[in-house]
């Protein structure tokens, strides 16, 4: 795994924490898939469709419609850095 792990897991649980603003800054300090994915929820959760489908393009064929609930994405991403 990336030297970031410990960090995505961090970004990862602020969200699931409901902590937005502490998820986000962790993820865009990071440009790999992971980061980009949960950035990429991170603005779904936002409700700002365009900018959570732009990250989704970053992500290795992940998409805005994968996941209808937000914290089961979020949970699947902590799954995946685990």
């Amino acid at each position: 795994m990336a030297d970031n792990t410990e960090q995505l897991k961090l970004a990862v649980q602020a969200a699931l924490d409901g902590d937005w603003d502490k998820s986000h800054k962790i993820a865009q300090d990071y440009s790999d898939n992971t980061a980009n994915w949960i950035h990429a929820v991170l603005h779904k959760i936002e409700g700002d469709v365009w900018n959570s489908k732009y990250w989704y393009a970053r992500t290795a064929g992940k998409k805005y419609e994968d996941f209808s609930d937000a914290t089961e994405e979020l949970i699947a991403i902590q799954n995946s850095l685990s």
